[in-house]
């Protein structure tokens, strides 16, 4: 199967530090590849992959000096599609609706994978204009502000088995990771370890949009004698970072469509300690592999009980559910079925101008 993989072009694929959306366009596109496909990936030039690499920019957006507008590299990327539709099977975008207005009138088959919240007011009316643009969801929650769009599957995110590895032995701390931010809440986490007693360590970036939030309720925080801020950290140090914490701290406060910190930590063997908010519930088995709580309160009492969950049952939930190989079979299986469709709209168009032609003649 010939597959275009459109990413976004603010991080390179994979992601250098940070970076949800294009980590996960790098562990299908590879997952692809290794399963025999055709894949072409338009993304930056400083990504890595075993696919085709089409760039529009020559670094990721978020690390270049000089593109003052970000929007002008992924019009040009967008461009490069449209002239190169006809070289693919199935294009699959993860650039929100940005191409609406542009594949709305492809030949060939596409469709989006949206990444992001959607309970935003201004998004109904572009889903309910562009009806026909097949759109995947990352969690079934995810996709409840919008029932009026067109959705063709909920599909979990995966990351490759190779990537973590299971560890038992785990330390006296409890892990944050992600975005010092305001829904994510890592007051809430740093109060949760304070008062069981445990030390926390966060590995977290601090985004432009969030420095007055940091700078007002957080950065006070980071000099308590429990917490140790390491900053923001890459892949490779996620493995011993996550892997040797007692429990990852999930307390967020805001719809998260999906959370790839959780199968990060489940990959490791540990155990999530979350609020029910979002993807949440979709992902963690109360008992199993970590504890849905509604309180600083109920997240303490859980920390009693994390050391016994069985650290190889959370690793195999992931490979079961979490897998990177997973989630490449149920795109393949979305992505026949789009074009199989596509093949019958085509056929019975071609039909119907047949028929108007001998009606003419």
């Amino acid at each position: 199967m010939k597959i275009a993989q459109i990413s976004p072009l603010h991080e390179s694929v994979p992601p250098k530090l940070y970076g949800g959306t294009e980590r996960v366009v790098s562990y299908l596109t590879e997952a692809l590849v290794a399963e025999g496909h055709d894949v072409t990936l338009f993304a930056s030039a400083d990504s890595i992959t075993k696919a085709k690499l089409i760039s529009h920019s020559s670094v990721a957006l978020r690390l270049s000096k000089t593109i003052t507008d970000p929007l002008a590299p992924h019009i040009i990327q967008l461009q490069e599609v449209i002239e190169r539709s006809k070289d693919f099977d199935i294009i699959h975008f993860h650039t929100d609706y940005l191409h609406f207005p542009f594949s709305n009138f492809l030949k060939t088959p596409c469709v989006t994978t949206l990444h992001g919240r959607l309970d935003l007011p201004e998004l109904r009316a572009v889903y309910q204009k562009f009806s026909n643009q097949a759109v995947i969801s990352i969690s079934n929650n995810q996709r409840l502000p919008l029932p009026e769009a067109n959705w063709l599957d909920t599909i979990y995110h995966g990351l490759p088995e190779h990537l973590y590895t299971l560890q038992e032995k785990k330390q006296e701390y409890v892990a944050f990771i992600g975005r010092i931010s305001q829904e994510k809440r890592p007051d809430r986490a740093i109060e949760i370890a304070k008062r069981a007693g445990l030390k926390i360590k966060i590995a977290a970036k601090i985004d432009q949009a969030d420095e007055h939030y940091f700078n007002t309720y957080i950065k006070h925080l980071l000099k308590q004698p429990h917490v140790e801020y390491i900053g923001e950290i890459g892949e490779h140090e996620k493995n011993e970072f996550l892997g040797q914490a007692k429990a990852l701290l999930f307390p967020i406060d805001w719809p998260e469509p999906f959370g790839m910190v959780m199968i990060e930590a489940l990959a490791c063997g540990t155990p999530v300690i979350a609020y029910p908010h979002g993807s949440v519930p979709e992902i963690i088995s109360q008992g199993m592999n970590g504890f849905i709580v509604s309180s600083v309160e109920e997240a303490i009492n859980a920390l009693d009980l994390v050391d016994l969950l069985d650290k190889k049952l959370i690793r195999t939930n992931f490979e079961t559910r979490f897998s990177s190989k997973m989630m490449a079979t149920n795109y393949v299986r979305n992505y026949k079925k789009l074009i199989s469709k596509n093949i019958t709209y085509l056929n019975t168009k071609a039909e119907q101008a047949k028929d108007q032609a001998k009606l003419i003649a």
